[in-house]
């Protein structure tokens, strides 16, 4: 019990380790790219899937205690940090961030204006929107918009 318990608080550590460089990078080439006014740590918590830590903290904390041989495990361990530091470089990061973040040719209401653009950012509480029409980004409030148009952002 002792081993498994070993396992899974190394596979936790590395995977948050893992996990703060990927986002490191989004928020130095995407985030701060385009601006948008969000602290590190809600990005970090607003987008972690729990299906790819869970399946990095098995594998990690498999490799870290179980796995023999001490080649394999540096091996993998590289590439698989190698592989997080990839954002960090500034067209890795931007496109991982447009593949993650940016919703293209949305249309938004509110009580007074329709907008046509861009979803740069959806966050908890705002939506950064480049609006083609005025040809800048803007800020708009979620509980303001009126979500009768169709568009990849719908929840109800």
């Amino acid at each position: 019990m002792s081993k498994l318990f070993q396992a899974f608080l190394s596979g936790v550590f590395f995977t948050f380790f893992i996990d703060f460089f990927f986002f490191l990078g989004l928020m130095l080439n995407y985030i701060d790219h385009y601006e948008i006014n969000i602290y590190y740590n809600a990005l970090f918590a607003d987008h972690q899937n729990i299906f790819v830590f869970l399946f990095g903290v098995i594998l990690l904390g498999y490799l870290t205690i179980y796995a023999k041989g001490t080649k394999l495990k540096l091996t993998l361990f590289s590439f698989i940090f190698i592989l997080s530091m990839l954002p960090l470089i500034p067209n890795i990061g931007k496109s991982i961030g447009k593949m993650m973040f940016l919703k293209e040719n949305v249309t938004l209401k509110d009580s007074r204006f329709t907008y046509n653009g861009n979803i740069l950012y959806n966050g908890r509480e705002n939506i950064t929107f480049y609006d083609k029409g005025i040809k800048k980004t803007i800020l708009l409030d979620k509980k303001d918009l009126k979500w009768n148009i169709y568009h990849p952002l719908q929840r109800v």
